[in-house]
């Protein structure tokens, strides 16, 4: 079924979605500087492409320089890929077969807004990776009442 899913993405929106992505890594990749801004066009440009079967994770080594990161994608490439997600997004909502992919589109945006300090994986690998992170958390005995006290 994801094959599906994703050969009717890439017809209907994920050839649109990814040049513009391209086109952005290619902008980005002229000055030295950018390089790594248009390093993540490309990536998010393959997962355009290519999404069902793939989620988007936190990165648990994302810091200081992730956020700043993302400061510099917004104000470089992230709301245009954002209003280029929503565009893309309207069509597929005015036919019953596209509203599962005008959504897909739109769970998209977060990701073309603040792409660093995350990480694509498969859905496949997702629980494997939940289960390396996962964190114990111990919660705290009620207290107990006094054996004297009067309910």
């Amino acid at each position: 079924m994801r094959i599906l899913g994703n050969l009717i993405w890439l017809v209907f929106a994920g050839v649109w979605l990814a040049f513009g992505y391209i086109l952005a890594g290619l902008i980005m990749c002229v000055l030295i500087i950018t390089i790594p801004f248009g390093l993540q066009a490309f990536k998010l440009a393959a997962f355009s492409l290519w999404p069902f079967g793939r989620t988007v994770v936190q990165r648990s080594d994302a810091g200081v320089a992730s956020g700043i990161g993302n400061v510099i994608w917004f104000v470089l490439a992230g709301w245009w890929m954002a209003i280029g997600h929503l565009i893309t997004s309207i069509p597929l909502f005015l036919s019953i077969i596209g509203i599962p992919l005008g959504l897909g589109n739109l769970k998209m945006i977060p990701i073309s807004l603040f792409p660093f300090g995350k990480a694509i994986v498969d859905i496949d690998q997702l629980d494997a990776i939940m289960a390396q992170s996962a964190v114990i958390i111990r919660q705290p005995a009620p207290p107990s009442l006094p054996s004297g006290s009067a309910d």
